[in-house]
């Protein structure tokens, strides 16, 4: 099944899983974003909205995206603000769900599904007001080099949803292009446990 099956098949039970990378990537970018005002925000890969309430708190206009259905099913039911717009779509075609220029644009656990990243970059930037900022909060390489996949279980098997290994030179180079300098680079770790591989990598770049 390709990523979109995958992630509809997955959206019953996303929430309740034990996940986590899902929990962890939560609490990355609310660390990371905290200090950092914006005020209209395009949340890429919202999927069951577990940052959409958050992001949502602090914008006062806020579009959400994501390529399941089902899953985006699950975050309007959370989220029923009226200044928050879901729209499907697949962020490798035209972004024609984004309107007008962005403060933020967030991606969450999307990059690592997305082969080429230049692309996705570009549009990231064409998207920004300047000095805006993309934070990425993705499943550490580190990860991904032992064999750590996003994969779910249901009574048919497990599902192993296609990823593409990325190391930390591709997001910074393939940014870097596009206008977007580095601003912060953070690593989380389970339990806090800075002995262990790190779970999540997160990276803040600015538009100059």
């Amino acid at each position: 099944m390709n990523t979109q099956q995958a992630y509809n098949t997955w959206a019953a039970q996303y929430d309740t899983n034990h996940n986590k990378t899902r929990d962890l990537e939560g609490k990355a970018l609310r660390t990371v974003l905290a200090p950092i005002p914006f005020r209209r925000c395009l949340e890429i890969g919202c999927g069951t909205g577990k940052n959409t309430l958050w992001l949502a708190q602090k914008a006062l206009e806020l579009t959400a995206v994501d390529l399941s259905e089902e899953m985006l099913r699950k975050a309007q039911a959370k989220v029923t603000a009226p200044h928050v717009h879901f729209a499907q779509a697949d962020i490798t075609s035209d972004w024609t769900f984004s309107n007008g220029l962005y403060d933020l644009v967030t991606f969450s656990l999307v990059l690592e599904h997305i082969e080429h990243l230049a692309g996705i970059f570009q549009k990231a930037a064409a998207s920004l007001q300047p000095g805006g900022y993309v934070y990425l909060g993705e499943l550490h390489p580190f990860k991904q080099y032992t064999g750590t996949k996003a994969r779910f279980d249901t009574p048919e098997g497990r599902h192993v949803v296609e990823c593409f290994n990325h190391h930390v030179s591709d997001f910074t180079q393939a940014a870097q292009q596009h206008g977007l300098q580095l601003a912060e680079l953070n690593e989380f770790f389970d339990n806090d446990d800075r002995t262990t591989i790190p779970r999540i990598l997160t990276l803040l770049f600015q538009k100059r």
